[in-house]
């Protein structure tokens, strides 16, 4: 069976990395005692499959990730023999049985939601950079890839932008990013507005479907968690 889980990373541990953070849960998941399935050949390694990678720095409330099991496991059992084996500020907030066939979550997820607190600017400015920016045909920006610089332009995925009025010291800005056909960082998004870049937070994932929009996995009220469930 595979469960799938979501959870948090903020506070300290936000500057810890990608790698680093798949340890904590392999960690976690060995002393909470879970039945992980373990790859095949010379070094099996447990299958565990990550969503997006979060850029080290950033915060998140809306981390996934699957676990493949070798035996049935309720998913509020895994919770509690996990949650306490993590650190703080990584806190597993639901999890769900997948059904078979469950897209990864590489392959399904569309785009993401983000709150990123932009300092030295008023709201009014914030307004202006982000009414440029939506109205500009291209937003090119540098990026190195595989020892070389080239150009990208970050446009077809900035989906939606506004300003959610004031922050500390700034304002504050939400983001939708889309992930095809490359991802885009919040510091990416703000050298290509001409700001500074501060404190981001990813507060949702999305996948389109059918016309619809579903986050990978959702809690409601009372605690349990749904696959699949439509988002409003």
């Amino acid at each position: 069976m595979r469960i799938r889980a979501r959870y948090t990373k903020v506070g300290k541990v936000r500057f810890t990395s990608h790698r680093d953070v798949a340890r904590m849960w392999e960690r976690a998941l060995r002393r909470g005692r879970m039945p992980v399935s373990y790859t095949a050949g010379f070094t099996p390694r447990p299958q565990l499959s990550f969503g997006l990678a979060l850029p080290t720095g950033c915060e998140s409330i809306a981390e996934y990730l699957d676990i493949a099991l070798d035996e049935p496991v309720e998913p509020s059992d895994l919770v509690r023999a996990v949650g306490s084996m993590l650190p703080d500020g990584v806190d597993v907030v639901a999890a769900g049985i997948l059904e078979p066939g469950t897209n990864s979550l590489q392959e399904d997820v569309s785009s993401c939601l983000w709150e990123i607190h932009v300092p030295c600017v008023v709201p009014d400015e914030l307004d202006v950079a982000i009414e440029r920016a939506l109205d500009a045909d291209s937003l090119p920006i540098q990026r190195e890839r595989k020892g070389r610089n080239v150009v990208d332009d970050l446009r077809p995925s900035v989906l939606a932008l506004s300003c959610a009025g004031s922050d500390v010291d700034g304002a504050r800005l939400l983001a939708e990013l889309g992930t095809r056909p490359r991802g885009v960082r919040p510091s990416e998004l703000a050298q290509a507005l001409g700001v500074e870049f501060g404190l981001a937070r990813r507060t949702c994932q999305w996948i389109e479907r059918d016309g619809s929009r579903w986050e990978p996995l959702m809690a409601d009220p009372a605690g349990t968690a749904v696959i699949w469930e439509r988002a409003s």
